[in-house]
Order: C-alpha cells, then structure tokens, then sequence
C-alpha cells in the first residue's frame, strides 16, 4: 500500500522568487523559473542541506546548533495572500515583501495542508511540506517601506495563513505557470493530537 496517495487538488504556480541575503532584507526577487536541487535553489539564502537552529526550534536545540534544512522554502497560497491583503486594507500583497519561494492556487486552505505531504511538478521535482510557516514581524518591516502604516497589520492578518515551509525531496525544474499535484500521507490524523497540545 502506498504512504503517499495522490490527490485531484493541484496548485499552479503563479510566483516564483529568491531571497539572496535575509540579513540584509527578506525582500525576493522574482523568477520566472528555477532549478529545484536538494539543497533548495541555488543562490537563495534558505538553500542547504543543513542550517542553524533558530527560535522556532528552541523547544528542541539550542540556538545555533546544526540541523536538517526542512525550511529551504516558503509556499504560500493566492487565496490567503488575497485574505491577508483584504483583512490589512490593501488591494494586494506582493510575495516578494514575505520573502516567498513560490506561490500557488487552487488549494483551499492551504496553509493546513498535512505534514509530509508532497507537491509534484511536471518535471517530476517534489517538494514535502514540513508544517506551516508561522507568521513574525520580519515581512511587516518590508511592507512598512512600500506601504507606510500596513507594515503592523500583517502579522495578525497572517495567522493560519502564512502558508508552508518545505524541502526538495527530488530534484528538478519548476516555473510559473506550472501545475503542482498534492498528494497527501495515507495516515489518519493522531486521535491524541489535542491531548499533547493542551
């Protein structure tokens, strides 16, 4: 029996980018399209086969300390980019101001899709979703310099909505315009999931 089962649900690439010094900005730059390698792309300051711990991890390591890369790109989804935009009183949200790798639509609620689930492109390069990418103060600052005064907004508006962190499980080509097909883990949910939470 498969682990992975494929789905109907596809999500076509509307944007593409990279974001080369998160130190200097979080702003990124667009591409039309782009090699997937298994440490992320190439000249995107989020690639590696490693990376340091940071605060999302500090239940786990401390600080600094060497692990697996599973954050090598931010996906987000058009629909909840237009929520986002609706609910701070903009007309739209540029990726490129959340430092997004790629922007997909026609998966609806897509930020929840499942841990572990894959997005599939024509060229057969496949991404597995670690979990959602929870929203921070970093892309308010870049929406602050274009758009003075919604910079604040965004984190709020953001939550459930920042979409998906994720790593290249095979390596391959991808581009705007492509159809990305979801296929999500043949598990069922944990029954003790809001037992641990709590």
């Amino acid at each position: 029996m498969p682990a992975l089962l494929p789905t109907r649900f596809t999500g076509r690439v509307t944007w593409l980018g990279l974001v080369r010094d998160s130190g200097k900005t979080l702003r990124a730059e667009p591409l039309e399209a782009a090699e997937l390698t298994f440490t992320g792309i190439e000249g995107e300051c989020h690639s590696g086969l490693t990376r340091p711990a940071c605060v999302r991890t500090k239940a786990q390591y401390a600080l600094g300390t060497e692990i697996r890369n599973v954050r090598q790109l931010s996906v987000l989804s058009a629909e909840e980019l237009a929520q986002i935009a609706e609910d701070m009183g903009l007309e739209v949200i540029d990726p490129a101001w959340l430092g997004a790798s790629l922007v997909v639509e026609g998966i609806p609620d897509f930020t929840r899709v499942p841990p572990s689930s894959r997005l599939q492109a024509p060229s057969g390069a496949s991404l597995t979703v670690d979990m959602e990418n929870r929203p921070c103060i970093y892309p308010g600052r870049e929406i602050e310099k274009d758009r003075a005064g919604f910079g604040p907004r965004f984190k709020p508006a953001a939550r459930n909505r920042r979409g998906v962190t994720a790593w290249v499980e095979r390596e391959g080509s991808i581009a705007v315009g492509d159809t990305l097909t979801l296929h999500i883990p043949d598990q069922p949910v944990w029954a003790h999931l809001e037992q641990a939470r709590a």
